[in-house]
């Protein structure tokens, strides 16, 4: 199957149902659009993989489909359900079609879906789980957003073909003006707001030439009409076939009105975008998926742009919309009650500093709009005009597009709203013309004053760029009047982590945080969002915030380096969401891991933890998202508790050429006159995981005169000094003198190890962990304890360090990154008597021979979570309940009474140890 996104599949679906119908190519064309690849087809039409048995195809785990007699749907329909083979194979779908009508049915959950054949690409989400695609209920919910965003793709290429100055860095805000006012066209066309439907789309195909020539005059013309009022249309030169457009104003259509000029081909595209169905229009969903439409990087990833709004409603329903909603349910039906809530609801601004195309400020405006909705009907005002005003949802964001876009989203949810919870006449009366407030700010939000945006009154907004709304940057003062109100500050900025941050974003940490730590290095690029908020939190009483986050700034080393400049400004967490995927459109695409943290004054909010679907209140909330502890894990040299010191493997820095295959190491034995005594067995974290140890050469200082003797070590040898010279890091330059051996050697081993991986999967139900009589030579991906007790062996196996480490160490994505110095000597391990010792000693030795009795199997193979074997289950589930007992008494209950109790006793013996410290100074 191939990974194709949704955008993709309704774009070959759209292209199959414009061609004539073939009946004997469709199933395999129709397979074809959902990513199949041309080798499966041919198996499946050569009858290989086909287990139709009505004459059809049928493809095992997926669909049985088939091409009914003309107006015989319903009954194809019918014997594919009751196909013998349709249950045999497992098919998830059946489907019949005449090539005038399409019926088809959702096995799983019995869902049917009917519609005529050329309707077949608006109903493309039906089928999308054919594709693998997850966010299934999403997108079909968004079908038309999906449709429209690969139709205004093509017409923006084929704009930038015929005209490609408009691609420079000086046209393209000209070109992103000229969208925005496309979108804007289409959707009045198609909601009465012009006063004819199709005005726009079929003006252009009736006045414009066929060959395109003048396609960019027609609508130059149209746009000059929507800027002119109609008393100045006549001095104005507006001819008379545009006298019907309305004037809309708002600075929409102000400014430049120059076209791009279109080919036969782009006409055609717009053409075709104009006669969708624009009244489906998802304002919180499409401004995030066209945003891509105008971005050269982001276009290859087009479609896969989409916040989903269950996603973004956990960041606003914790942060004031549950309460907004629980005020509501208890004023019932109490007229002044609710009216003070309706007057506290028009005062309450939203603020996203990072609002890319909108989608947080429009969910939260049309939510907000419900509420206020409700509000009136209860007091018997149900078509009363909102109080709720656009421009108390103000953003910054660094793209000129999604800026435009963002307030063009606006625009669009408040006349939906308007619309539905009004009527259409009145939505209608009073949409146009538009005013010509802004209040989405294009710039760098890291580098501008948010209270300059969003000031403690409310009264004045002092930055506003020069945009497509036409807003000076001078613009004075605009009264969005807000004295008395919340704020709320909230969004999703943007996901790089501490290595992929480029020049700019490096300098905009710097000046963020630059000024109270020397590590802002380390940050990802989201803290500084998170240093912002509690700046203005700290500045602006009553205001609380909450962003989406990739999970590392919860996690390993950066949280000392940011959580202590959350702190000092007198601002705690008050609620958060654990890890999550944030998923897209995309294909088979695993998103991005990410936390929801919110913030607030101190002791201003009660405390609320979310895992999945549940919630659970608690006192206080951590920078690792652990309940009631507020404690940070700080790396340490040493260990805190009896487990034995751990040490880095040896890094080799060699280019590849000290460590190689053992088929190689053979080799170089067997047939060069290599010594065997100069090479050992290697491991690193694949070979450990994998069972598939790789080879070395290990030679000593004392010996290296006699090894480079060997012609073949010579020249191994002398590629790792090259490698070394060339090397842009003096410490690696430093050791070309040294090439026969490692740049960096781990402690001096001994005749036994307890081996961790410096990186593993999530996925496995404990850490990854092996024993080692004698010999290998641990690399530096590996992490060793040499001649330890094995029951330190029976720690690191133990479902207790699995949670610790996947808490205070860093997360890859969402494996695991051990540490030595964080992971390992921060853990809390009680003194342990002869006899815990010895019991947990025991525990290791039944984990190793209940592996034994699987060999050859691996560490892989072992601790998949679906086909672990028993013995070794039981033999950890042994180990865990010995060892918890010793902290407890018992088995804990579940994870988070783990770390609650393990962060008590780092608490406690990172006081003690604190205390001893400070005994030893004095007594010095």
């Amino acid at each position: 199957m191939g990974s194709m996104n949704a955008v993709e599949i309704e774009e070959a679906i759209s292209v199959l149902a414009e061609r004539p119908f073939d009946p004997t190519e469709f199933p395999y064309a129709f397979l074809q659009a959902f990513g199949n690849k041309e080798t499966t087809l041919s198996r499946l039409r050569a009858g290989n993989t086909n287990k139709s048995d009505v004459g059809g195809v049928l493809q095992r785990n997926n669909i049985h489909l088939a091409v009914a007699p003309p107006g015989e749907v319903s009954a194809k329909l019918s014997q594919l359900r009751e196909s013998p083979a349709t249950t045999k194979q497992k098919a998830k779908f059946i489907l019949a079609t005449d090539g005038e009508t399409l019926e088809a049915e959702d096995l799983a959950s019995g869902e049917p879906l009917a519609c005529a054949w050329d309707e077949l690409p608006d109903h493309f989400g039906f089928f999308l789980p054919l594709a693998g695609i997850t966010t299934v209920r999403q997108i079909r919910e968004n079908a038309f957003d999906i449709r429209a965003t690969s139709k205004l793709n093509k017409l923006y290429v084929a704009l930038l073909k015929e005209n490609p100055a408009w691609g420079s860095d000086e046209r393209r805000p000209d070109m992103n003006h000229f969208m925005a006012r496309l979108i804007f066209s289409f959707f009045a066309e198609d909601t009465g707001i012009f006063a004819e439907s199709r005005l726009f789309t079929d003006t252009v195909s009736r006045m414009s030439a066929a060959d395109s020539s003048n396609t960019h005059e027609v609508i130059g013309t149209l746009f000059r009409a929507m800027n002119t009022k109609h008393a100045d249309r006549e001095n104005a030169g507006i001819p008379r076939w545009a006298a019907s457009f309305p004037y809309v104003n708002g600075g929409l259509f102000s400014d430049k009105v120059d076209v791009p000029r279109f080919s036969r081909t782009a006409r055609s595209y717009l053409l075709q975008v104009g006669s969708l169905d624009w009244k489906q229009i998802n304002p919180d969903i499409f401004g995030s998926m066209i945003q891509a439409v105008a971005d050269d990087e982001e276009r290859g990833a087009l479609g896969m742009h989409y916040t989903s709004v269950p996603n973004i409603l956990k960041v606003l329903n914790p942060l004031f919309l549950d309460d907004l909603r629980a005020k509501l349910e208890e004023a019932g039906d109490n007229s002044r009650t609710l009216l003070n809530l309706r007057k506290r609801i028009a005062r309450i601004r939203v603020f996203d500093p990072a609002c890319g195309s909108g989608n947080f400020l429009v969910i939260a405006y049309k939510e907000m709009r419900a509420i206020e909705h409700e509000i009136n009907r209860r007091r018997g005002q149900p078509g009363r005009p909102s109080e709720i005003p656009p421009t108390n949802f103000r953003g910054i964001e660094l793209r000129g597009f999604a800026a435009e876009i963002a307030r063009l989203a606006l625009i669009i949810a408040e006349f939906q709203c308007d619309e539905l919870y009004r009527g259409q006449k009145d939505a209608i009366q009073e949409f146009l013309p538009l005013d010509a407030e802004n209040w989405i700010t294009c710039g760098n939000a890291l580098r501008l004053d948010w209270l300059a945006i969003c000031p403690r009154t409310g009264t004045e907004v002092k930055l506003l760029g020069d945009d497509l709304f036409n807003t000076p940057l001078d613009q004075p003062e605009i009264d969005f009047e807000n004295a008395g109100g919340e704020t709320y500050i909230c969004g999703n900025p943007p996901y790089k982590g501490r290595n992929k941050k480029d020049s700019t974003q490096k300098g905009d940490l710097a000046a963020v945080a630059g000024p109270r730590t020397s590590k802002h290095r380390t940050m990802d690029y989201v803290a500084g969002w998170l240093l912002k908020l509690a700046d203005y939190i700290s500045a602006v009483p009553g205001t609380a915030g909450a962003f989406v986050a990739t999970n590392s700034v919860c996690q390993g080393e950066q949280v000392p380096v940011i959580w202590p400049l959350v702190y000092e400004r007198g601002v705690e967490i008050f609620f958060a969401h654990l890890s999550f995927t944030w998923s897209n459109l995309a294909s088979h695409n695993a998103g991005v891991t990410v936390v929801v943290i919110g913030l607030a004054a101190n002791g201003t909010r009660s405390k609320c933890l979310y895992s999945g679907t549940s919630m659970r209140l608690v006192a206080s909330i951590g920078p690792y998202l652990v309940p009631n502890t507020t404690v940070i894990v700080k790396a340490t040299t040493t260990p805190l508790g009896p487990q034995k010191k751990m040490y880095l493997g040896s890094m080799a820095k060699d280019g590849g050429n000290l460590v190689m295959s053992l088929k190689a190491a053979r080799d170089l034995v067997q047939n060069h006159g290599v010594n065997s005594a100069f090479v050992r067995q290697f491991f690193g974290s694949e070979e450990v995981i994998y069972g598939k140890p790789r080879a070395c050469l290990w030679i000593d200082d004392s010996h290296a005169d006699s090894a480079l003797k060997n012609a073949a070590i010579a020249e191994i040898v002398e590629r790792v000094r090259r490698f070394r010279r060339q090397s842009d890091a003096p410490s690696t330059r430093a050791f070309a003198s040294t090439p026969h051996r490692f740049v960096q050697l781990s402690a001096a081993s001994g005749t036994r190890a307890i081996i961790v991986p410096r990186v593993s999967s999530e996925n496995r139900p404990y850490l990854p962990v092996s024993y080692f009589a004698a010999g290998p030579v641990i690399g530096d991906k590996c992490y060793a304890i040499y001649d330890a007790p094995l029951w330190n062996m029976a720690l690191v196996a133990s479902r207790l360090h699995w949670v610790w480490v996947g808490t205070v160490c860093v997360r890859l994505e969402m494996r695991f990154s051990y540490s030595n110095t964080l992971g390992w000597n921060t853990f809390p391990v009680p003194a342990l008597t002869d006899q815990n010792m010895a019991d947990l000693t025991r525990c290791a030795e039944d984990i190793l021979l209940a592996r034994e009795v699987h060999y050859p199997a691996t560490i892989a193979d072992l601790y998949d979570l679906e086909t672990m074997p028993d013995n070794l289950r039981e033999a950890h589930e042994r180990n865990d309940e010995v060892l918890e007992r010793i902290y407890i008494g018992r088995r804990f209950r579940n994870d988070t009474e783990r770390l609650e109790r393990l962060f008590a006793m780092y608490t406690q013996m990172t006081a003690n140890e604190k205390r001893s410290s400070t005994a030893r100074r004095m007594r010095g």
